[in-house]
């Protein structure tokens, strides 16, 4: 990209200058690609770092770019509808990015008090509890403990796991319509550090789903993302 320093003109704000410059810029650009950096902005219109930041997130905001943690800000993809779900698999791939799973369990057991109640099943019923350890280009981003109905998916664990849990139960006439989700922030286990690859007490992002299908409990997962490489979009709609 051409660096030549850009007056900018007299009476204007120098970060609306800058957005719309970049605005113009990305706006034909295809979803994922990359948006100019800081420092290129802040060579090209002689203006400070922080003239520059505030002109992206406001286009960041609008929801016309994006960043990745550790990767730079990209042109945004289209944000999903409102409430429709989706999975870590198809989520990464709608950010650019390659999604990888390496099983650490993948097991018949008996569900326990909370687990069952979650899942809307008796204590001691049969669940299958599949823990993933998923990475995005090659990078670990988080832990998914998932727990599923036996009952309502007989055979799954015969059948070689899946590459999207979602996409399994979609051909099962089982992927979830809907979902309750809780988000909070944690500091890593001893265990969560390990896998995560990172100190012991790092912050982190729990969320814990339990995902139905019409009025069946399909699934019931605890994922902990590491807080460097997540961002967590919600798109909301007009509720009055």
């Amino acid at each position: 990209m051409d660096t030549v320093g850009v007056k900018v003109p007299e009476g204007g704000l120098k970060h609306v200058q800058v957005r719309e410059y970049v605005r113009d810029l990305v706006s034909d650009a295809a979803p994922g690609a990359p948006a100019p950096s800081e420092r290129e902005l802040v060579a090209r219109f002689g203006v400070a770092r922080m003239t520059v930041r505030q002109a992206l997130d406001v286009l960041v905001t609008e929801g016309l770019l994006e960043r990745v943690p550790g990767r730079g800000t990209f042109v945004a993809h289209p944000k999903r509808l409102v409430g429709q779900l989706s999975c870590y698999t198809e989520d990464m791939k709608r950010r650019g990015m390659l999604p990888e799973s390496q099983t650490l369990v993948a097991r018949l057991e008996q569900a326990g008090p909370g687990v069952a109640r979650a899942l809307d099943i008796s204590t001691g019923d049969a669940v299958i509890h599949w823990k993933r350890l998923r990475r995005a280009d090659q990078r670990v981003v988080c832990i998914e403990d998932a727990y599923l109905n036996e009952v309502l998916l007989p055979g799954f664990l015969q059948t070689g796991m899946p590459t999207s849990l979602y996409a399994a139960l979609g051909e099962r006439g089982l992927r979830p319509t809907w979902a309750e989700d809780a988000i909070s922030a944690d500091k890593a286990t001893v265990e969560e550090a390990d896998l995560l690859e990172i100190p012991t007490g790092d912050p982190i992002l729990h969320l814990s789903r339990r995902a139905l299908c019409g009025d069946k409990v399909v699934e019931v997962s605890r994922s902990a993302f590491r807080h460097d490489r997540f961002t967590m979009y919600v798109q909301l709609g007009d509720l009055s």
